[in-house]
């Protein structure tokens, strides 16, 4: 991950500071939003950019944002993501303010799933492609998920998670982009109806 940080700021004329970024995915009380999440998510969203035709510039953007996008996780939906865009900030010393706003705005996408931004379709996407994994991964995933909420009771939990679920469900596009819908859609889909079930 350091070297993705490091290589993404020289890219952009920036000064590589990469704080404390590996210590804090490696948080304990980290069980899905840790160093192997924000890795996938670089690893998917490179994966996904080859179809697009972004230059070197976008490309270390979305690495930037890619890696920080959970860099602050204390479970607060929303304060995180604006917290981790502001951590992004602090660490882009030397790069001009439009590439260090993009950056920022993509970490923000985050919050809303939505954006208009070719650049956050490829995050987003990237972020969400654990839906569509295999089924044994899906279900660590999701029992990932729920030890990040361990606070909760279990029908406090199943109620909230019945909605996150039912809202993705929901979505007549779950994924923005067409190679992410080749690839996970149709497992997404399933993997999601399996679990609204198995919560009752």
């Amino acid at each position: 991950m350091r070297r993705i940080w490091d290589d993404a700021v020289r890219t952009l004329g920036g000064a590589p500071d990469v704080g404390d970024l590996m210590e804090r995915y490696a948080e304990p009380h980290r069980t899905y939003h840790n160093t192997f999440h924000v890795m996938s998510v670089v690893r998917d969203s490179s994966a996904l950019a080859d179809a697009f035709a972004f230059t070197v510039e976008e490309r270390s953007i979305l690495a930037l944002a890619a890696c920080a996008h959970d860099v602050i996780y204390d479970g607060k939906p929303g304060e995180d993501e604006r917290a981790s865009a502001a951590w992004a900030r602090e660490r882009l010393a030397g790069v001009e303010e439009k590439h260090i706003a993009r950056v920022e705005s993509l970490v923000l996408a985050t919050i809303t799933h939505s954006s208009d931004d070719p650049l956050a379709h490829v995050l987003l996407d990237a972020d969400l492609a654990i839906l569509g994994s295999e089924p044994e991964h899906y279900e660590r995933y999701s029992q990932a998920v729920r030890q990040e909420y361990s606070q909760y009771d279990d029908p406090t939990w199943r109620a909230g998670r019945s909605r996150v679920v039912k809202t993705l469900l929901d979505r007549e596009v779950l994924f923005v982009t067409e190679p992410a819908r080749q690839l996970w859609d149709a497992a997404a889909r399933t993997n999601l109806a399996r679990e609204l079930q198995s919560l009752g």
